[in-house]
């Protein structure tokens, strides 16, 4: 929907709140009671209410101090008056991308109520559109989503950072897959590095391409989810379409292309200065990677190391997705959370414990003396 056809249904949607809502609006930010109406038309309750409310629930989880009724088509929200407000504001906004003809999930919920939390609007955060196969869109989810794609669009390379579950491979594929289909590039190549993530498997009987096919089966997924699973055959057997791990990229030059590379985390410094330097004419490259799960002997990744190195070059952007842009089960962002949390705390520990030994080892050579002979605090 155009723009100014969205502005204009939501300024119906606006006035079409009664009295009790613009009373609401105008004691946001105080913690009096207050309550407000929408009447939905046109629509079907159930769009935006969800299989057995799911959606409505998802909306309360989101405003614990509100109670929201519904009766025919009139919504009543009712509660402190500046979560009544949001909570008015998101019903709007989920209204205008159901005419829009979207689904709702309860994902689209909670990230349409982060997305007001920040001061933009949902309808036009969410309303991007990447791809539509067999009848699925694929669109960014969150606020920190549609920047990494709008910096995709932007930048030549982009490096996508971030937690599992936000998105970061599959938007980079999704975006490398429409400028195949809009003819800006010739090719796609997409490349990971052949690591086991904490196990040793051993000797792999088969071919070559039945060696290193598990690394990269994520890979295969996603193109045959975004692409015909019929024409990703034929793309992979002409080379429009290439797939392969990272060590078959030295002394190659890239021309034309928009190359993804996956797992980057689990580089070595050497080989992302390898990847990068492949960059050639007319093409993308776009790096992905969780710098929390690095699957190296040493941790000594090339991811880590690169947002030191090439922060701050033009035409270099670094994307950095957080919990809040996972889209998985809402568990996963949770634990995300708590991993984080616990690193932080391991962080702070390590660095006590390396304050507290130079602190001892600066003592010992001001009194000359070996640190066993140093007189003990009772």
């Amino acid at each position: 929907m155009p723009t100014c056809s969205r502005e204009v249904l939501r300024k119906e949607l606006l006035a079409r709140s009664d009295e009790a809502s613009a009373t609401a609006g105008a004691a946001a930010g105080s913690a009096a009671p207050a309550e407000a109406r929408l009447h939905v038309d046109g629509v079907a309750m159930v769009r935006l209410l969800g299989a057995q409310d799911r959606l409505l629930t998802s909306l309360e989880r989101q405003y614990p101090s509100v109670s929201v009724h519904v009766r025919g088509n009139e919504i009543s929200i009712t509660g402190e008056a500046d979560q009544v407000e949001a909570a008015r504001r998101l019903v709007e906004e989920l209204l205008v991308m159901v005419r829009e003809g979207r689904d709702l999930t309860p994902v689209e919920v909670e990230s349409s109520a982060r997305i007001i939390r920040g001061g933009s609007s949902p309808s036009d955060v969410l309303g991007q559109v990447i791809l539509t196969s067999r009848g699925k869109s694929i669109r960014p989810k969150t606020q920190g989503q549609k920047e990494y794609v709008d910096a995709i669009d932007e930048n030549t390379i982009v490096f996508g950072i971030g937690p599992a579950g936000t998105g970061k491979t599959y938007l980079a594929m999704a975006k490398a897959v429409q400028a195949l289909q809009r003819k800006e590039v010739t090719r796609i190549i997409l490349s990971r590095p052949a690591i086991e993530a904490g196990e040793r498997l051993g000797f792999l009987p088969g071919t070559l391409t039945d060696k290193i096919d598990p690394y990269l089966r994520p890979l295969y997924d996603a193109l045959n989810e975004m692409m015909d699973p019929e024409l990703v055959p034929k793309l992979l057997a002409s080379g429009t379409i290439e797939v392969a791990p990272l060590a078959y990229m030295r002394g190659r030059t890239l021309n034309d292309s928009f190359v993804v590379l996956d797992e980057a985390q689990n580089t070595t410094p050497e080989q992302m200065k390898m990847f990068l330097t492949r960059l050639g004419f007319g093409s993308k490259m776009v790096v992905t990677g969780d710098i929390t799960q690095i699957d190296l002997p040493s941790s000594a990744s090339g991811l880590r190391l690169v947002t030191r190195v090439l922060d701050g070059i033009d035409d270099i952007h670094f994307a950095r997705l957080t919990s809040d842009d996972v889209v998985r089960h809402s568990l996963v962002g949770r634990i995300v959370d708590a991993y984080t949390e616990y690193d932080a705390r391991r962080q702070a520990d390590r660095f006590e414990r390396d304050q507290a030994r130079e602190f001892a080892n600066r003592a010992e050579r001001r009194s000359g003396m070996p640190r066993d002979h140093l007189p003990k605090r009772h």
